[in-house]
């Protein structure tokens, strides 16, 4: 894999709410008449033919003879594709998430889609010191003004440059840091955050006692989602950032575990 072509294509899918709506509607119908497309936003067409033109230059959709259509690119990794999935309130989760962080702060991030927009909400801070398991996110925050960037190295995973095993647990555990940014696959009332891969759950649980707070990002389809392995008890998490208010048996297990929730909207 060119791993210098996947960071520079994750690094470009910076969308406001709009954009992003438009391809989540796209990739639910496939092809529609821009005057449709309009119409379903609610915008003018003027609008609508400045982001077309906008997504075509990034490469995300087509448009030809009055209509646009989603752009099926078989190329495409699994994490770009998550990064396509409700990707406005993962940018909205990621920027809140930014503002929780101060210039000059240490941090983890690991590999998950929401935190690869984390890596691009941080554009603006200063002389962080950050440790990941995560090459593109290392790559886009070692530009950062002042920032100190470790990588933890290990058997590197083709879809999405990250790296896992003993050795990358090892490296993790040498650090501690203000504050752990942990992405979710699902939250469960009773077996907590979730992942769907044993390796990234070890991940997650490696930085427990390395650090003084714990924020997920989750956005709401990951609520009351019970994945294949259990990576940290509700318990364990300091603050969740999510789109929707959790509701039901899981606000009530947040809410006994004294689970901080800070609720966002997608920024137009």
């Amino acid at each position: 894999m060119d791993m210098g072509k996947e960071i520079g294509t994750l690094s470009d899918l910076r969308l406001n709410a709009r954009q992003a709506r438009i391809l989540e509607v796209l990739r639910r119908e496939h092809v529609l008449a821009v005057t449709h497309l309009a119409e379903i936003l609610d915008v003018s067409g003027e609008t609508i033919r400045r982001d077309l033109r906008l997504l075509g230059a990034k490469g995300l959709v087509e448009k030809s003879h009055g209509n646009v259509r989603w752009r099926d690119r078989s190329e495409d990794q699994p994490l770009q594709r998550r990064m396509l999935d409700n990707m406005a309130a993962k940018q909205a989760i990621a920027a809140a998430i930014a503002d929780e962080i101060s210039d000059g702060e240490s941090i983890f991030l690991d590999t998950g889609s929401t935190n690869n927009y984390v890596a691009q909400a941080l554009k603006g801070r200063h002389h962080l010191t950050v440790v990941t398991n995560s090459a593109p996110i290392a790559q886009h925050l070692s530009t950062g003004e002042g920032n100190r960037v470790y990588l933890a190295g290990g058997e590197l995973r083709a879809d999405d440059s990250a790296a896992f095993g003993p050795a990358a647990i090892s490296f993790l555990q040498q650090f501690m840091v203000k504050t752990a940014i942990i992405s979710a696959s699902g939250l469960d009332p009773k077996l907590g955050v979730m992942d769907n891969h044993l390796c990234e759950a070890e991940v997650s649980r490696s930085v427990l006692g390395h650090c003084e707070r714990v924020i997920v990002g989750a956005d709401h389809t990951k609520f009351d989602r019970r994945c294949l392995v259990a990576a940290l008890a509700l318990g364990d998490v300091d603050l969740l950032v999510t789109d929707q208010r959790p509701a039901g048996e899981l606000a009530a297990a947040l809410e006994a575990q004294d689970v901080e929730i800070l609720v966002v909207e997608p920024r137009g």
